[in-house]
């Protein structure tokens, strides 16, 4: 899509390891994980697979941008600084990039969106660059876990942190923007935690804004229908995606999650 290459996270799965949007879809995905005993892991996609990539990109570019996660969430950024020294031996007159993405899951995914788009229109790598850092600096995220279960079994919270969300049922609101996640509310209901993304939307856009917005979920396609819409009616977009959260954190946060990110511009007319 737009000359963007996506580069597969591998994910092991009662011992067998499957490639990201390759091997696996997130529905089958979350489905395995609401069956799974063992919780899944997730591993760096190897400087190989970002070589394999370049060299695909490479046959339509000259000029190739490269979205990572920061290096302290992952060491997917390094992978893809080895595959450029590797590329650079093989690889003639082509010049690659590699940016230290600071939002994440489809936050992403409206920056890389946004840097195909200007590259479609033969914009300079120098200008790209700047269209994406623009894009970043505005991309606002929030999400709502439908349970702390997943991140007790990983690690990233205390078990008794997911006890007291089971017992008051709990719909935590985070967001993740400039790589720093941190939460923002702590609902008790989906339709409460939906009320409260759609007010913390509200207070991040300016009058007179078109939004770009993607809405993501973990095996919840109803709910995200539901904020798909009420986003709609009460937001000028100037364009909206629903698209399946990325199993790659959905290990981490497990099924029902459903978030938003999105940024606005000022429409010239």
């Amino acid at each position: 899509m737009l000359g963007i290459e996506v580069v597969p996270v591998p994910l092991i799965i009662n011992e067998r390891t499957y490639r990201d949007g390759i091997d696996i879809t997130p529905t089958e995905f979350y489905t395995m994980l609401r069956k799974s005993k063992k919780l899944p892991t997730t591993s760096a996609s190897s400087p190989t697979l970002y070589l394999e990539a370049y060299q695909n990109a490479s046959h339509r570019a000259h000029n190739i941008l490269c979205l990572t996660e920061p290096a302290k969430f992952s060491a997917m950024y390094n992978s893809a600084r080895a595959a450029v020294e590797s590329a650079n031996k093989i690889l003639n007159n082509v010049t690659i990039e590699v940016i230290e993405c600071t939002t994440a899951a489809a936050g992403q995914g409206l920056v890389a969106l946004a840097a195909a788009k200007a590259a479609g229109l033969d914009q300079p790598l120098e200008e790209v660059r700047k269209i994406v850092d623009n894009v970043m600096s505005k991309v606002n995220l929030f999400a709502t876990l439908d349970t702390l279960e997943y991140l007790a079994r990983s690690g990233r919270v205390p078990q008794a942190a997911a006890l007291v969300n089971s017992i008051l049922s709990l719909k935590p609101v985070f967001t993740l923007n400039h790589a720093d996640p941190h939460t923002v509310g702590l609902p008790r209901t989906m339709k409460s935690a939906i009320d409260r993304m759609l007010k913390l939307m509200d207070g991040a856009t300016k009058k007179g804004q078109q939004l770009h917005v993607a809405v993501m979920h973990a095996d919840a396609i109803a709910e995200a229908a539901t904020l798909k819409d009420r986003i709609t009616s009460q937001f000028d977009c100037q364009e909206i995606y629903v698209t399946e959260f990325t199993p790659v954190m959905g290990v981490h946060t497990g099924p029902g999650l459903v978030g938003v990110a999105f940024y606005g511009e000022v429409n010239p007319a």
